[in-house]
């Protein structure tokens, strides 16, 4: 059998990761941990080379990430800086969208699974068992989606919603809107709901519809209805269209209905008003993506992760909230 680059960092004494970067970027090791690392492989006969690789084991030395939707402004700089980080271990990456629809998702899963090595699979819409059925073919690597025996990148909004619905009370609001744009984040709504309801803040859920701009601009019309003073957004993108929609209908924002979005993407910030919103880091998010996948590829015998089982790895991203002008006191009439 080929050796694996996980039991060169078992002989090593380091991690897959700095396995691969002393082969691809040996700049970025100590010269002293590279030198263990080469004696290592020479052992065991290990090649760092991709076409010898892909001869002996069938690697392609590509990753697959599938988002719900590329045209998202929140998943550019995450798909870029995950290119970054996968070239310094010497891979590259294809990226493909499901428009979150199991359909094509399964579309998509099926036309890229032959040609990477394993897969990040972003807001999956696919049932417990066709994942675990794909864990079971492949290295598989979920975000935002908990599925039992299978690794784990979760973005835990906690903090950034807390400090939030802590703002909107200070502020002096009381009844809130969120729109939800999502059918497979489930975990999001409750969040907000719970981190609310705290603060004894009155919280109405309108959706959950799909997540984007036209979303914001049909919620919007729908926030006088529930004599709302403030709304949050299931992302940036369906803020936007709150906003949008809000300046139609003479509605000022902050002074009439404050507004906050999740993502912190580069359109809230030069939208105006400036969007407050909740930051999730796009960079941290790709590198710990991206290194959880390859170290299960290492880890993997065929692809299979039996015996992962509840112990998966799981990697928890936190937020935080940036205020900016689209929040502010609560109207007093």
């Amino acid at each position: 059998m080929a050796v694996t680059i996980r039991e060169v960092a078992s002989v090593a004494g380091v991690s897959v990761s700095t396995v691969s970067r002393a082969f691809t970027a040996p700049d970025q090791v100590q010269p002293a941990t590279r030198q263990r690392i080469l004696d290592a492989a020479a052992e065991l006969g290990y090649s760092a080379n991709p076409a010898a690789r892909s001869l002996r084991g069938g690697s392609t030395g590509t990753l697959g990430l599938i988002v719900p939707d590329i045209a998202n402004p929140f998943f550019p700089p995450i798909i870029k800086a995950m290119q970054a980080r996968a070239r310094r271990l010497g891979y590259t990456v294809l990226v493909a969208d499901s428009d979150e629809r199991e359909a094509d998702e399964l579309a998509v899963i099926a036309a890229v699974s032959k040609r990477v090595d394993g897969l990040i699979l972003w807001a999956s819409t696919l049932t417990e068992e066709r994942l675990q059925e794909l864990a079971g073919r492949m290295p598989l690597v979920v975000v935002n989606r908990h599925v039992p025996g299978i690794p784990e990148v979760r973005i835990s909004l906690s903090a950034g919603i807390a400090q939030a619905a802590e703002l909107l009370k200070a502020y002096g609001h009381r009844r809130c809107v969120f729109v939800n744009a999502s059918r497979a984040e489930l975990s999001r709504g409750k969040s907000i709901q719970e981190s609310f309801e705290a603060l004894d803040l009155s919280l109405h859920e309108l959706g959950p519809y799909e997540p984007r701009f036209e979303t914001g601009v049909h919620a919007a019309t729908l926030v006088a209805a529930h004599d709302a003073t403030a709304v949050i957004a299931h992302n940036d993108l369906v803020a936007l269209g709150v906003l949008h929609q809000m300046a139609n209908l003479g509605v000022n924002v902050p002074r009439d209905v404050s507004v906050i979005g999740i993502d912190d993407t580069l359109l809230a910030s030069v939208s105006t008003p400036g969007l407050t919103t909740i930051r999730i880091d796009p960079e941290e998010i790709a590198t710990r993506a991206g290194d959880l996948l390859i170290e299960t590829i290492a880890g993997s015998t065929g692809g299979s992760t039996k015996g992962r089982d509840d112990t998966s790895p799981l990697v928890e991203i936190g937020s935080r909230l940036i205020p900016r002008a689209s929040t502010g006191p609560a109207p007093t009439h």
